[in-house]
């Protein structure tokens, strides 16, 4: 690993999203500080995950997903679905306001800025992980009263 690459994307600041997938009776969830928006029409994002990973394998198998992009107060949250060895979504959010997405039945958190329903449309190989260029089917939710949760030099940060 290139770590003068590191260093210098750290300092690169992001927004942090909660990516969950139902595979089956089992739901799958991680913390992604690689998300963007990328077309306006039709509305595209693109999240890159760890082609390594195991939801890597799943997202591969089932093209639809849910997106929460988080608020400051969740920075607890995240960190939990960006541990290793974590348990499924569905431990990590029994605490936690949530409802099954229509069109994905992945889970969404409620207490985020937003949350969108996507379909996958194209994946990418890129190094070691993988672009999932995803349709947004619907938009679950938006709230203009919360901050987001912003990560830089591997801290998250009050905004």
């Amino acid at each position: 690993m290139n770590t003068d690459f590191v260093e210098a994307v750290a300092g690169f600041a992001t927004g942090v999203v909660v990516l969950t997938v139902r595979d089956g009776r089992d739901d799958l969830g991680t913390t992604v500080t690689s998300f963007m928006s990328v077309s306006l029409d039709p509305p595209m994002v693109v999240a890159s995950v760890a082609t390594s990973s195991y939801l890597s394998e799943v997202l591969n198998r089932r093209p639809r997903w849910a997106a929460t992009i988080l608020s400051s107060p969740q920075r607890a949250l995240a960190g939990r679905f960006a541990a290793e060895g974590r348990p499924g979504a569905r431990i990590l959010l029994a605490a936690e306001p949530h409802h099954r997405g229509p069109h994905s039945d992945a889970l969404i958190l409620e207490t985020g800025i937003s949350a969108v329903e996507c379909e996958t449309r194209q994946t990418m190989e890129a190094g070691d992980h993988t672009l999932f260029v995803a349709e947004v089917l619907t938009t679950d939710y938006i709230t203009s009263e919360r901050t987001p949760l912003v990560r830089v030099n591997r801290r998250y940060l009050p905004v």
